[in-house]
């Protein structure tokens, strides 16, 4: 039977959240023995959060969680506007911005994301989920 746990962290409206969290989701992952998956995670963490923090204008949160031998990294954010939908990864070869999901829809085994209350804020949960295995 796989180990359940779950990690949240509060992001401030900044920028600097995104190597705070690249760091934070490093560090869980290691201690948790599933350092084969950090680069990928960290990926997919910087990305939502980036979003989160370039996107709105509120506090966001990173949250990871294990359960069933899967791996989810995501993160809620103050706008409860759904992301729009990702191109495909290789359509984007040019573009500047707007490659965030499509990098999460690319390196994550699933991706979603559903609208989402946290402390009395409405607003939208993005998440990746990755075989721990």
């Amino acid at each position: 039977m796989s180990e359940t746990w779950e990690y949240s962290l509060h992001i401030p409206n900044d920028p600097r959240a995104v190597p705070v969290a690249r760091r934070t989701l490093r560090l869980i992952l290691t201690l948790h023995g599933l350092i084969h998956l950090v680069d990928t995670a960290e990926l997919i963490a910087a990305e939502l959060v980036a979003n989160a923090v370039r996107h709105t204008d509120g506090p966001a949160m990173l949250r990871v969680r294990h359960s069933g031998g899967v791996l989810r990294v995501g993160a809620w954010d103050s706008d409860p506007e759904p992301p729009d939908p990702p191109a495909k990864f290789d359509e984007l070869t040019d573009a500047e911005d707007g490659r965030g999901l499509a990098l999460v829809r690319a390196c994550a085994d699933v991706w979603g994301w559903q609208p989402l209350s946290r402390f009395g804020r409405r607003g939208k949960y993005v998440w990746g989920e990755l075989a721990a295995v």
